[in-house]
């Protein structure tokens, strides 16, 4: 996937670049192509979990340890050419942060081209992610394609995913579409432990861990990593805290190991949008009933027992009662290969004049 974000790149251009040779104007072309778009950076900070004391007694003694999280942060970097809804503020500065849940929305405000290229280096819980979404989308009267790049690492999610539907309108609001969608991912549901697993249901984990170059030393209870480098001097260490990062450590290197997968899956979807200023709601849902299966040794119809469910949605209401009371609720949810990632937003809001 290393060379998505250019083929994203150049997918705009060339497809607006379809011209006749001789009226080809590029600094034109791409003066069009990002025309309204902005481009974005930004430094977002704040504390993290307090500091957290850890008691512990050897031989008679009390120990006293105290585990420390650094403070979060993110730095956020993109550009966006996104139509904006009626619902959503009209922002002095982009900082990234906003809980823009329209960006999830299979279809924009308008028809046409739109695209997304955003990338956010965070620290969150003292764990470090690299998280990327980038998308472009071309909706038309009766149809629309979209290509999209996606990786959550907070969620262990991340994927390639392009569309292509007819859309049916049913009303003003309210359209209908179908269509197919192909994804490239790693083989999500392949369990590395699985061969570990005795019948009794027990994890072989010791032996695991010598055949990872691990060692133990039974007369004197002394563990050593792979290097030679007392790690534990007892078995509950051992247990409790070693064999732990020996599992994880494992199911790593052998989930990266293995090359992407490529899923042919059937989609139908709906897309509903009204707003005026007392009342608006933004719905749209996707579903996933079928996926092709082509016999892959990791295709996920092999982990699953045959055919499942994906599908994803969001819901963005807000109602104001009277000029003083409102209401909102606004929320995404996606189940890809029985992950499930999702984020809400739901409260009142009174203003006093």
């Amino acid at each position: 996937m290393r060379h998505l974000l250019v083929m994203l790149l150049a997918f705009p251009l060339l497809m607006f670049g379809q011209t006749e040779e001789k009226k080809f104007n590029f600094n034109k072309e791409v003066k069009k192509v990002f025309k309204f778009s902005t481009f974005y950076g930004a430094i977002n900070g704040g504390t993290s979990i307090s500091d957290d004391d850890i008691y512990s007694i050897t031989t008679g003694q009390l120990n006293q340890d105290v585990i420390e999280t650094p403070f979060d942060y993110s730095i956020k970097f993109g550009v966006r050419k996104i139509a904006r809804f009626g619902y959503l503020p009209k922002e002095a500065f982009k900082k990234g942060n906003e809980n823009s849940f329209s960006d999830a929305a299979t279809m924009g405000k308008i028809t046409g081209f739109e695209f997304l290229f955003e990338g956010e280096y965070k620290r969150q819980q003292g764990l470090t992610f690299f998280d990327q979404h980038h998308f472009l989308r071309y909706v038309a009267d009766k149809w629309l394609v979209k290509v999209e790049y996606y990786t959550n690492g907070f969620a262990d999610i991340e994927y390639f995913e392009s569309t292509q539907r007819y859309r049916q309108k049913l009303s003003r609001k309210f359209s209908l579409n179908i269509g197919a969608v192909q994804r490239i991912a790693e083989p999500y549901g392949f369990d590395p432990l699985a061969d570990w697993v005795l019948e009794n249901g027990n994890l072989h984990y010791t032996y695991l861990a010598l055949q990872e170059g691990y060692n133990i030393d039974p007369i004197t209870s002394t563990y050593t990593d792979p290097n030679g480098n007392v790690v534990a001097t007892s078995n509950e260490v051992w247990k409790e805290v070693i064999i732990p990062t020996v599992l994880d450590e494992f199911v790593e290197s052998e989930r990266n190991k293995l090359n992407n997968t490529l899923q042919h899956s059937v989609i139908i979807g709906f897309d509903f949008y009204h707003y005026d200023k007392k009342f608006w709601l933004h719905s749209w849902g996707n579903l996933m009933p079928y996926h092709y299966d082509d016999g892959n040794e990791y295709s996920y119809h092999n982990f699953n027992g045959g055919q499942w469910l994906d599908y994803s949605g969001g819901l963005i209401f807000g109602y104001w009662f009277n000029k003083n009371l409102g209401a909102f609720v606004e929320g995404k949810y996606n189940k890809y290969w029985n992950r499930e990632w999702h984020n809400f937003s739901l409260g009142l809001n009174y203003k006093i004049f």
